[in-house]
């Protein structure tokens, strides 16, 4: 029997059918989710049926490919509707986004964008005496998001508690459920922090090879410090940590555009397609995407056909080189042009990147292309914050450096700085590092490069496309594969030996802090509460500048390991919201450091001891 995948489940919909378990039932939970991810299922139109054993099915019923009822699960066995078979299929399925961004299908233009349920941006009602309205700045959370920020925190806080090891379905579906309810009351950055984290935790669970333990740590303390923010923000502040259900898409004119390059988007959840980037005139970059379920198969497709934006028959890879000429184009904050019924596009010629307008992003120095793209990158940036984070460099290649997680390209960029590049996917499928590999062949190779910033203590770039090594053009890295006659015959003169990449933070001990705030998530308190002494670690932070990182270490520890007993000598429930206080400071400071370590590691030369920025402290 074939093997249907399950259909996304609305998160409520998995707290509901959890809640409803009786507690003998939820301690047998997890064993019963690893039970029927192992079954065979198949579909049938709109359902998906479970074979839990050979007499009792279990369907999901997904109309619009959504389960959106706990009716909706239905179970064969004897138990049912009290089963503890429904919670388990809602918690092996994927979590539904109930809110999704509108990508490429935005409302037409209207003078007035339409307004979104979850938008609380008040509507402007015109007025031919308009009376002055509430000062924005003294804006604050109403008592139902306060509470709804409070049930966040304290899942959050929870998962910090037991860990991924810890963390199982009734864990998550606490996360859902204040997910949820965080939605109804207009806070959806929360809302979808909450939901990555669960998704992370079944990822982790999973032991799927695609997890990474540093962006669960970043969708945790995001999780945690807009669940902070939202109780103590006002004005501006909670506006951006309320955040915005969907992106609008604004009027934008008419717009002459240039292609700049076409990169395939593969992402973990199964989705596939591809982003073509543009330019104007005046250098702001947009996007023209198409991604869908489908993986990195369609992505390959997508390329070659035709761009979804008014008349133009071009490709995504044919974009890529030519140009637009767009009337009535509309444009979300980030830069995706929208496809309304309004929007009108026809084909135009195109530049190189060689010519303006595009040769000035390679005239712009490395160090201000780096201080812009972090500010577009940091962990924690407000999502409607504008900008990039590509980088436009002129580079010479050196040769391959060998690292402890596979090989990179070194590069010489303007100003002396070394470069490290790397593939931009792994997936075989793509092109990306089979074109590294062969572009670290051909030491001496002068090429224009663009590449998206890797934050770390030393220059370092995901390569997305380059011009072409010895003749006209560009080439997509990540869709065209390079032949071994597209590069320059060896020179005969040796070439110098790679420099070992270096930063101010190539030998910060900032680690120290770094790997206290990661082991944490996959074990929990317990795994800090263990060590007794940290304080060779803190004096080797105070040497090396770092005071804030000794004092924050110090404080980690001390309150994982602290456990009050009562009068009995009977132990206390653990205080998690310190320590989770204690765990959001280190992680946002770390995360701080390493930006700053990284925009110093951009300048070509180096003056003294970078500076790390100071963190408040935060009270709950």
């Amino acid at each position: 029997m074939t093997t249907a995948p399950l259909p996304p489940v609305a998160p409520e919909v998995t707290a509901t059918l959890v809640e409803e378990l009786s507690p003998r039932l939820r301690k047998r939970l997890d064993a019963a989710v690893s039970k029927l991810g192992a079954r065979p299922t198949h579909r049938d139109g709109d359902t998906v049926t479970i074979a839990v054993d050979d007499d009792t099915e279990l369907r999901l019923h997904a109309p619009g490919g959504v389960v959106a009822t706990a009716d909706a699960i239905t179970c064969g066995c004897l138990l049912a509707p009290a089963c503890v078979h429904r919670a388990a299929a809602a918690c092996a399925a994927p979590t539904s986004d109930p809110a999704p961004h509108p990508d490429d299908h935005p409302t037409q233009a209207a003078p007035e964008p339409a307004k979104h349920p979850d938008d609380t941006t008040p509507a402007p009602t015109p007025s031919p005496d308009p009376a002055p309205g509430p000062d924005p700045s003294t804006d604050v959370a109403s008592p139902a998001q306060r509470a709804a920020a409070d049930a966040l925190w304290s899942a959050g806080a929870a998962v910090l508690e037991a860990g991924v090891d810890g963390a199982g379905a009734v864990t998550q579906a606490a996360l859902l459920r204040a997910a949820h309810t965080a939605r109804l009351h207009h806070l959806p950055r929360a809302a979808g922090a909450a939901l990555s984290v669960v998704t992370l935790l079944r990822t982790a669970r999973a032991k799927d090879p695609s997890y990474r333990t540093a962006e669960l740590v970043t969708a945790l303390a995001e999780l945690l410090g807009t669940a902070h923010r939202v109780t103590t923000a006002t004005g501006t502040e909670l506006a951006a940590a309320r955040g915005r259900a969907r992106r609008p898409y604004t009027p934008d004119g008419s717009l002459r555009l240039y292609g700049l390059f076409t990169e395939p988007v593969v992402t973990d959840s199964g989705h596939g397609g591809v982003r073509t980037w543009v330019a104007g005139p005046d250098g702001r970059l947009c996007t023209v995407g198409d991604v869908a379920p489908g993986g990195a198969g369609r992505a390959l497709g997508v390329a070659d056909r035709a761009v979804r934006l008014g008349d133009t028959a071009l490709t995504h890879r044919e974009l890529g080189r030519a140009g637009l000429a767009v009337s009535g184009a509309t444009v979300s904050p980030d830069g995706r042009l929208g496809a309304g019924k309004g929007v009108k596009a026809v084909t135009a010629r195109g530049a190189s990147w060689a010519e303006p307008p595009l040769a000035a992003f390679w005239e712009t120095p490395p160090p201000e292309q780096a201080a812009r793209a972090l500010r577009s990158t940091s962990r924690y940036a407000d999502p409607d914050g504008a900008g990039h984070d590509l980088i436009f460099l002129d580079v010479e290649l050196l040769g391959p450096v060998h690292e402890s997680g596979g090989t990179c390209l070194l590069a010489l960029c303007a100003g002396g700085i070394p470069v490290r590049l790397t593939a931009a996917d792994d997936d075989p499928a793509l092109a990306h590092r089979d074109n590294l590999t062969l572009l670290a062949t051909a030491p001496g190779t002068r090429l224009r490069i663009i590449g998206r910033l890797v934050p770390a203590p030393h220059p370092r770039l995901t390569l997305l496309a380059c011009s072409h090594p010895i003749g006209e053009g560009t080439i997509d890295l990540g869709l065209d594969r390079l032949r071994r006659a597209d590069l320059p015959l060896p020179d005969a003169r040796a070439h110098p030996a790679p420099p070992r990449p270096g930063g101010p933070g190539a030998h910060s001990p900032l680690h120290l802090l770094e790997r206290r705030v990661e082991q944490t998530v996959p074990a929990g308190r317990a795994a800090l509460g263990i060590l007794t002494d940290v304080s060779a670690d803190s004096h080797r932070l105070r040497r090396a500048g770092l005071p804030t990182a000794a004092g924050l270490l110090t404080a980690l520890c001390t309150s994982a390991a602290r456990r009050e007993r009562d009068p009995f000598g009977r132990l206390l429930p653990a205080d998690t919201d310190t320590f989770a206080t204690h765990w959001l400071s280190a992680a946002r400071y770390t995360a701080a450091v390493s930006e700053s370590l990284c925009a110093a590691a951009w300048e070509p030369a180096q003056h003294g001891p970078v500076t790390a920025p100071s963190v408040p402290a935060l009270t709950h």
